[in-house]
Order: structure tokens, then sequence, then C-alpha cells
């Protein structure tokens, strides 16, 4: 399979009980607009994923990671804006430095508490209520799933763990 190589990451802050995420608002063309989102995004030719996630999180937040933790990899199918495989390496962000933006090209960031990213009710992908309890585990484990996607909707959700 082809696909697209990505980033995604999840800053905690320094007591861990929220989440630095992206609001999509500033474009709306973006096939993301109005959803809050981890940080992160499409790996560059000759770079290593961490390379990226780092490079991607300065860019979108101006801080440096410190503390990086693989939470897992996703791939998934038929995601893109015109059906483009994309595969994700997903990271929890424990340590960091610098102050975070409030905004960027893409949108305006905010410290959002875990239990609410948990809750439901936040306005984000439907999809991503399936593998965030995963990431925010109080034990996590580093889990490997496929989430097939066709007209912007995830089909199934399958994972496993090591």
């Amino acid at each position: 399979m082809r696909a697209v190589l990505a980033t995604l990451g999840y800053v905690f802050s320094p007591d861990r009980s929220r989440i630095l995420m992206i609001r999509r608002d500033a474009r709306p063309d973006d096939i993301h607009y109005g959803y809050h989102n981890g940080l992160g995004g499409k790996l560059e030719p000759g770079e290593d994923v961490v390379t990226g996630l780092r490079r991607e999180i300065h860019e979108e937040a101006g801080i440096d990671c410190t503390g990086i933790e693989l939470a897992g990899t996703i791939s998934w199918p038929g995601f893109g804006r015109d059906g483009e495989n994309w595969f994700g390496f997903l990271f929890r962000i424990t340590a960091w430095t610098g102050t975070p933006h409030t905004a960027n090209d893409e949108g305006t960031l905010h410290w959002i508490p875990v239990d609410e990213v948990l809750s439901g009710t936040l306005p984000m992908w439907e999809s991503d209520r399936h593998f965030l309890p995963l990431v925010f585990a109080e034990k996590p484990e580093v889990f490997h799933g496929v989430m097939p996607f066709a007209a912007g909707k995830a089909l199934s959700w399958d994972f496993n763990t090591i």
C-alpha cells in the first residue's frame, strides 16, 4: 500500500491533566475544519518520524519536545481528500520547553482537559473516539490499528497491542 506518512502528537500539560489541541478554524476548505485534533502532519522526504514530529510541533505550537512516547500506529486507507491512504505514527508528548502559541495558520490552540477529550462532546473526527482511549490509557500499551475510510467516514476499527 502506498500511503502519506504522518505524525500525530498529543502534548500533555505539565500536570498531565490537559492536552494541547488545535481547533482547525482558519480555513473553511480544510478537511478538518471545525474539529479539534492533536498536532502533527506529513513527513518530509528523508525525515524520520521523531524528527518530523518535533518539526511539526515546533511549527504548529512553537514548543520543543523533550519527552516523547510512541502511542501507536494507524493505517487509514481512503482517509485523504481524494481517497489517499494515510499511515500515522501517534505519540504522547510528556515533556517540552517553550511557550505554546495561541494560534497558527491552521487554527487556534487550546488546552483541553483529557476527560473532555475522551467525553465525546468535543468537536473532532468521530473516528478519533476509537483510538484516543488507547493514547490516554492509565497504563498505555503500544497499539497498531487499521481504520478504513470511505466518503469521510470510518468504516471499521481494529487494532493489536504488542
